[in-house]
């Protein structure tokens, strides 16, 4: 069973009282803001969502309006979509496209309240001044936490006890340069204590994929861990098949990666931030203001397990790793 949980969310006031602006509308209207929407992935965040909100008494179609605005796996589009929803004049806006979604929100109004899905460090990215930020109209639920790239590592090591150089693939523009050196930095200094060598690869995109991966074969990597982004959560599939095909036991970030095939992801649920993000909603359409709304950091996390992928690579997963998944995928 699972059992626990990740995500992003973050709010911003409105310049007048928001029961007024909900009154001012025959039904209040949420725009809701993400990479993609045509693929089983977001169709289950959206559920998660709408679940969320109608623990705080709003159902889409019934009493709330949702507009959504996709960018179709094309981030530079986040931008005048999200213009295009402060234009519509929405109650709220949800996002799920993760830090170029959140700033191009955060660019595009003062005044709407904001609640993003899938944002890392909030502070470092420059969406609050601090996780204390009172008054603020913003608020944040990280979905990060710098020592998950050392705890991946050391699962991966647990998993394949003989791994002797880890590849590490990212996307370079996914976040600042400053916290893509941070986190460099923690991924070096946790293989350096396991005792495995560590190699950097990138991929901008899909279009990057297949040479990241014939990198990886011809440095001879013997495991991989992925630090994963909205776009590559929207090519998730297409990872997880090329890890397969060049057999490397991989750990990944989110369930999805793991029940796609992938041999084990460790992170919070997609899907119970998205629901919580959508309660987040709720309560700021019925009154609440988003700088009151704690900013959130993860304290619960999941270990996910492919038995039957760790099968076909030819590995024997130790029963004490075993022991402390959440799940077991066989």
């Amino acid at each position: 069973m699972q059992r626990r949980y990740f995500i992003t969310l973050l709010g911003g006031a409105a310049t007048g009282p928001l029961v007024a602006r909900a009154q001012q509308k025959p039904m209040p209207v949420i725009g809701f803001l993400a990479i993609s929407g045509s693929d089983d992935l977001m169709n289950s965040f959206q559920a998660a969502f709408r679940q969320g909100l109608s623990e705080t008494g709003y159902v889409d179609g019934k009493n709330v309006r949702i507009e959504y605005r996709w960018a179709e796996g094309k981030p530079e589009r986040f931008s005048a979509l999200a213009t295009e929803l402060v234009t519509l004049n929405v109650d709220v806006i949800g996002s799920a496209g993760g830090r170029l979604a959140a700033l191009a929100a955060k660019r595009a109004t003062t005044s709407v309240p904001i609640v993003f899905i899938g944002v890392g460090d909030p502070v470092e990215v420059g969406l609050v001044a601090s996780l204390a930020c009172h008054g603020c109209n913003i608020t944040v639920s990280s979905s990060f936490t710098p020592d998950l790239i050392g705890k991946r590592l050391e699962l991966l090591k647990q998993a394949v006890p003989g791994v002797r150089l880890i590849a590490f693939l990212l996307k370079p523009d996914a976040v600042s340069e400053r916290t893509r050196e941070a986190w460099l930095k923690d991924a070096e200094v946790a293989a350096r204590a396991l005792g495995v060598g560590l190699q950097v690869f990138e991929a901008r995109g899909p279009e990057d994929f297949d040479k990241a991966f014939a990198d990886m074969s011809n440095a001879h990597a013997g495991a991989l861990a992925v630090l994963t982004t909205p776009v590559f959560n929207l090519h998730h599939q297409r990872l997880v098949d090329l890890a397969a095909r060049h057999r490397l036991p991989t750990v990944f970030s989110w369930r999805f990666y793991a029940a796609a095939g992938g041999l084990m992801s460790y992170a919070t649920d997609a899907d119970d931030q998205a629901r919580r993000a959508g309660t987040y909603v709720g309560k700021i359409l019925s009154g609440a203001k988003p700088a009151d709304l704690p900013v959130e950091q993860p304290t619960r996390f999941e270990l996910v397990i492919n038995l039957k992928t760790a099968k076909a690579l030819g590995l024997t997963i130790p029963q004490a790793l075993l022991g402390r998944a959440d799940e077991l995928i066989e």
